[in-house]
């Protein structure tokens, strides 16, 4: 068997990067089928897709319809994902999203749970409370509810989330990212490799996988 380290850098409030996931998921299913050899490992890093969200959030609207131009071109840009996220079988429900949150907290759950094993099913809940529920993936209790659906300790969880431990590592992962020259996400690192930018269709990121099992 061989593993195939595959590094996603995104945020969990970025509706790209839960259809960039899927998309991703459906290129390793067609690769399992050609490759049963390939064992692929997702790594999660950190990326804050607006670094200057203050702690407690803010209304979600308003921000986006300022930063986009007004409300009839945040309903196109909706309409947009919306479409791309069927497609992917997310149903995005962006009217039930009430706070643009401060995803630092978000970011230590997933580091934590990546030292302790694998995060793939923590960010799936996270985006989909997110996008889907409409949850505030800023709030601590929130999130301690999430990661209690994915086997966690709710009461521990929430302990570590109202302390400070991993934040240091998740900043240094997100300049790590900056460094890089990452300015966009998702963006996926294939075995160290290989950069691919943007939730690329199934099609062209099993391009990629393939091209990056080739040796060098």
């Amino acid at each position: 068997m061989s593993e195939l380290v595959i590094d996603v850098v995104s945020d969990v409030v970025c509706p790209w990067c839960f259809i960039g996931k899927r998309r991703l998921e459906a290129a390793l299913r067609e690769l399992k089928q050609e490759r049963p050899d390939v064992v692929p490992r997702i790594r999660w890093l950190p990326f804050f897709l607006n670094p200057d969200t203050p702690e407690a959030g803010e209304p979600y609207r308003p921000f986006l319809e300022k930063k986009f131009g007004g409300p009839e071109k945040l309903a196109q840009i909706w309409a947009q994902i919306a479409e791309a996220g069927r497609s992917a079988g997310i149903e995005f429900a962006f009217e039930r999203i009430e706070r643009r949150a401060n995803t630092l907290k978000a970011h230590r759950l997933i580091h934590r749970a990546q030292t302790q094993g694998n995060a793939d099913a923590l960010v799936e809940r996270l985006f989909s409370a997110q996008f889907v529920e409409g949850q505030d993936v800023g709030d601590a209790a929130v999130l301690a509810r999430l990661a209690a659906a994915c086997g966690e300790d709710e009461g521990q969880t929430l302990a570590f989330l109202r302390g400070e431990e991993d934040a240091a590592a998740v900043r240094a992962g997100f300049e790590d990212a900056q460094r890089m020259g990452i300015t966009g996400v998702p963006f996926f690192i294939l075995a160290g490799r290989f950069g691919v930018g943007g939730a690329q269709p199934p099609e062209p990121m099993l391009a990629a996988l393939r091209r990056c099992l080739v040796p060098t």
